[in-house]
């Protein structure tokens, strides 16, 4: 099988060019051409020669994914459906916000598994069963996608980068921690993607021996965990892998992971109407947390089909923000983004999964 650029690492790059039998600078210069100037053939790679661009081609590629279905909500959100080399698809979404400086901020939501093992029953991944984990290389095309719109190759906003990436998207990346550590170093690299750690945020539904080895990290990423809940009965329901991993060991597992990497956690916790958005489980989630040096996202739940999760009316969600405040937790609200395109995780790939006649574009 033939190897994707994106799959190596800056080391196994320059062993590459080594064995081309190419200069030691030829590294840099390819790598720049992948992950700066973001060029999609070997064709535009000018500054190299013609027949050491021939052999790249003949032993690497430079991408690994398929556009099969991209479609753009009002908010601005694109939400895109990736077909890998063996057919199988995921998905990944770019999110454009408003900082305070007036200027957009742009955030991918990336993949790092077909399908997703944790099984959680209000999101349309857990509900697809778990697949295959990602490689490095297609947790990074996912990244590189997007960088290749904002940068005015396929929609003209020329100049406009990515601000900050979220590994909130198909599967628990701690469970694909070797894969997408690799991803996070190379777009972290200066001779990759060179984005801040400080950008980047790791989702996890709180797999409690690798937020531990994350915490002897030394890069500076962002940890948020999936709570959704204060109690273990009602966690064990919403977050399957709590039966494993329950609140009496996560909680403290968090704790010692600020006091290891100074970095504050983020719960992320959304509300469904009626299961977990009462102010009692509201002050059940205050006393939880006490004390932590944490902030809480509460979020939206996404309208679907699925009449057991709706999504909590507004008066109610803004009461538990409030009597989060009012007992001294730091939380704010975060909005659902891109709903009438499906932008929840999974939803737009079941839509297509009962479609066979659509076909990827190549």
């Amino acid at each position: 099988m033939t190897t994707a650029i994106t799959d190596l690492s800056i080391s196994e790059v320059n062993k590459l060019i080594s064995s081309l039998g190419a200069p030691s600078y030829r590294a840099k210069q390819l790598l720049s051409w992948v992950y700066q100037r973001l060029v999609i053939s070997f064709d535009e790679m000018t500054d190299l020669p013609v027949s050491f661009r021939q052999k790249l081609a003949e032993q690497t590629k430079l991408y690994t994914l398929t556009l099969v279905h991209e479609v753009s909500a009002k908010d601005g959100t694109v939400k895109v459906l990736f077909s890998l080399d063996d057919g199988k698809t995921v998905e990944a979404a770019l999110m454009r916000s408003l900082a305070n400086d007036g200027k957009h901020r742009y955030t991918v939501c990336i993949s790092t598994q077909v399908g997703c093992p944790i099984g959680c029953p209000f999101c349309a991944t857990g509900q697809q069963g778990f697949e295959r984990n990602l490689t490095p290389g297609e947790i990074i095309d996912q990244v590189l996608y997007f960088a290749r719109q904002l940068q005015g190759r396929s929609n003209g906003r020329e100049g406009e980068r990515i601000s900050n990436l979220v590994f909130m998207g198909m599967g628990e990346p701690l469970a694909n921690y070797d894969a997408f550590w690799r991803a996070i170093q190379i777009l972290n690299s200066p001779d990759g993607f060179g984005l801040s750690a400080r950008s980047m945020t790791i989702s996890t539904t709180g797999l409690l021996p690798q937020i531990k080895r994350l915490s002897r990290e030394k890069l500076q990423v962002g940890l948020a965990i999936s709570l959704h809940a204060s109690d273990n009965t009602l966690r064990n329901k919403l977050v399957p892998v709590n039966k494993k991993y329950p609140l009496e060991e996560l909680i403290p597992t968090c704790r010692d992971y600020f006091e290891k990497t100074g970095r504050r956690v983020s719960f992320e916790y959304v509300l469904f109407e009626g299961i977990n958005d009462s102010l009692s489980q509201a002050q059940s989630l205050a006393e939880l947390i006490h004390g932590l040096n944490c902030h809480v996202n509460l979020i939206s739940a996404n309208s679907t089909t699925n009449q057991t999760f709706r999504p909590s009316p507004r008066d109610k969600v803004l009461a538990f923000q409030k009597e989060l405040q009012n007992r001294g937790i730091n939380c704010t609200l975060r909005q659902s983004r891109g709903q009438e395109i499906d932008a929840g995780c999974g939803q737009l790939r079941s839509r297509f999964a009962s479609d066979k006649s659509r076909q990827p574009k190549r």
